[in-house]
């Protein structure tokens, strides 16, 4: 797997995980609620903390959605318009130096999601990733005006299908091959049933499709068992959404995750990178004890006298097996040999014991 350097930390496949606190609109419209909310992220074991930048004329059409016959997905339960819901929930230009500073402060990355193309130039000075949302990934003139900034890119590939994920990472790859392509579900009702449909399994897709591309999970599920999850299937950096309290009002905050929940993932993350190993299989160095106390060995089931010659009934295999036992997979071997000294009941024997 290729390693990509995002910011000051490394990600690949023996790298520790990446996680992405993405606050996007859990800032409430408060810069201070804002930068609180980096501190957490940090202190929850974040390693950035990922906005959004867009201007709700610049992303939703208000006729479009003026006339829509009805109210679809998340939006559907929405009390307030869907572009008054974009101008609230969005994210002041002028507020971008100082939540870079404060990430600094906290000693974790800034990064953003830009949202229309003058976003992606005004991000630019301020960034060392960036990050491409689900809904833009047919849309080839942001890709290529991220991908032309020469910086890591993050590609969520939610609401697709295969051939228009490839379409997008190739034509970023033309341009730039530092990209992670994350698997997602854009479900964002936070419902249990949503795990039916997170089909984690796609990243064996991305995997064959580019062996070498560092993959990740970009997730609105509860809880982390996707997580852990993906990142038994290869995913290196994850991104959930951060909040620090569910129960606010606002869009995202309901499926968000929260210090406590948050510090849980990557805590259980960590367990399971240390458990996934190298993958050869071996003798551990915590069980070669156990390869003596939990083996048999070939044993004498009587006392046997030198120059006996030995039949499977002078034989019992059991507990334990020491350095020098033989194991019953040689029972074959022993039988038939002669014995070259006296041998008690429930000894061991060893081959030197035998001609």
């Amino acid at each position: 797997m290729q390693r990509i350097k995002l910011g000051k930390k490394w990600v690949g496949e023996t790298d520790p995980v990446y996680f992405i606190a993405d606050i996007s609109a859990n800032h409430d419209g408060d810069l201070e609620r804002a930068k609180a909310l980096v501190h957490l992220a940090a202190q929850s074991g974040a390693h950035a903390a990922k906005f959004q930048n867009f201007r709700a004329e610049q992303i939703v059409s208000q006729y479009g959605f003026e006339h829509m016959s009805s109210q679809l997905s998340h939006q559907a339960k929405w009390k307030k318009s869907v572009i008054q819901v974009y101008r609230e929930a969005s994210l002041p230009w002028e507020w971008t130096e100082p939540l870079k500073k404060e990430c600094d402060k906290a000693g974790i990355e800034y990064f953003s999601t830009p949202y229309d193309l003058e976003a992606v130039d005004m991000l630019d000075p301020y960034v060392e990733v960036f990050k491409v949302g689900s809904g833009d990934i047919t849309w080839t003139e942001m890709l290529l005006k991220i991908a032309s900034k020469k910086k890591p890119v993050l590609l969520a590939a939610g609401a697709s299908e295969l051939d228009e994920v490839k379409k997008s990472v190739d034509t970023i790859l033309k341009h730039n091959r530092e990209l992670i392509l994350m698997q997602c579900n854009t479900n964002y009702t936070g419902s249990p049933e949503n795990f039916k449909y997170i089909n984690l399994n796609a990243l064996k897709a991305f995997r064959q499709a580019y062996p070498e591309m560092v993959l990740g999970l970009s997730d609105h599920t509860p809880g982390h068992a996707t997580v852990l999850g993906a990142v038994t299937l290869g995913a290196r950096a994850i991104e959930k959404h951060f909040t620090d309290d569910t129960n606010r009002e606002g869009p995202d905050h309901p499926f968000s995750m929260t210090p406590q929940t948050w510090r849980e993932m990557v805590d259980r993350t960590q367990e399971l990178m240390s458990a996934l190993g190298d993958g050869v299989k071996r003798v551990e160095d915590n069980e070669r004890d156990t390869v003596v106390v939990q083996r048999r060995s070939i044993r004498a089931d009587r006392d046997l006298k030198k120059g006996e010659i030995l039949k499977r009934e002078d034989l019992i295999v059991l507990r334990p097996c020491p350095q020098d036992g033989l194991p019953p997979y040689r029972l074959g071997e022993v039988v038939g040999k002669k014995i070259k000294r006296d041998v008690e009941a429930g000894d061991h024997l060893r081959w030197n014991d035998l001609e």
